[in-house]
């Protein structure tokens, strides 16, 4: 389970990101974040998985509070949140195989990584996740040579070789093409119902939101002011997140309506 209670972010002084920000979800969901640039999604996220650390409040993870942690401690909590970036975050001149082995490093140590000393359990088990993602064929492709989903399909597998208890999403279709970005959305919804998982997702697309998720969540100035099912966002809700970024809302409905099209 995830709870987060009255988080707070700010990167500048007496310019909060986060105001006090509560969530718990304690089930295999797909929750999707919504709301304008700026609202504080992706803070959210890496508060979350501390690529930042927030000013004051708990999150914590199965009964663990992360916020507290550091050294071995907080390495050892961060292999159990698993996260898909919009750029990748890929070694490119490594093989696709060598990236998604990657996710392991955490488990197997700097040293057994960097010589490529992986147990053969994990070998194998990266192999059966190229295999779900679709990717068997690319094993000892470059990275660099893969187009953009097939790199964002990589980026999956490796999140999931963590063995993560939960998985975060950064606007991981933001970069793709319209159909590519459906696909990696089918596939990140299936993942969340084949192993279990609960997912939080940033999405700049609201279509995708209300097609995939299970959960929404509307992030307005740090604040959430919105969580419900896809079938409560109302025309007058979005209104609300969006106050201030109409222009960014209807490229965001406009987007997502060409994909439909397109397929």
């Amino acid at each position: 389970m995830l709870k987060i209670t009255n988080l707070e972010k700010s990167y500048t002084k007496g310019a909060p990101v986060l105001k006090g920000l509560n969530l718990t979800t304690d089930h295999r969901r797909l929750t999707a974040i919504i709301g304008s640039s700026g609202a504080g999604k992706s803070t959210l996220l890496r508060c979350i998985n501390r690529l930042v650390k927030a000013d004051s409040g708990s999150i914590e993870l199965n009964g663990t509070e992360l916020l507290s942690l550091s050294g071995r401690a907080l390495q050892d909590s961060r292999r159990q949140i698993g996260m898909i970036f919009q750029a990748y975050n890929l070694v490119d001149r490594l093989t696709v195989m060598e990236n998604v082995l990657s996710g392991r490093l955490g488990y197997t140590g700097f040293f057994r990584g960097v010589f490529r000393k992986f147990p053969q359990e994990d070998v194998d088990r990266a192999y059966a996740l190229l295999k779900r993602v679709g990717l068997s064929q690319y094993v000892n492709k470059r990275c660099d040579a893969l187009s953009g989903g097939e790199r964002q399909r990589v980026g999956c597998a490796r999140a999931l070789m963590q063995n993560p208890q939960i998985l975060l999403a950064d606007e991981p279709t933001a970069s793709l093409d319209p159909k590519t970005s459906e696909r990696i959305m089918e596939l990140i919804a299936g993942i969340t119902e084949e192993l279990d998982l609960p997912v939080l997702i940033n999405l700049h697309n609201v279509p995708q939101a209300t097609t995939y998720a299970d959960r929404i969540l509307g992030l307005r100035h740090g604040v959430m002011i919105f969580d419900g099912n896809p079938d409560e966002l109302t025309e007058d809700w979005l209104e609300q997140i969006y106050a201030g970024h109409e222009d960014d809302l209807k490229k965001q409905m406009k987007v997502g309506s060409a994909e439909h099209d397109d397929e």
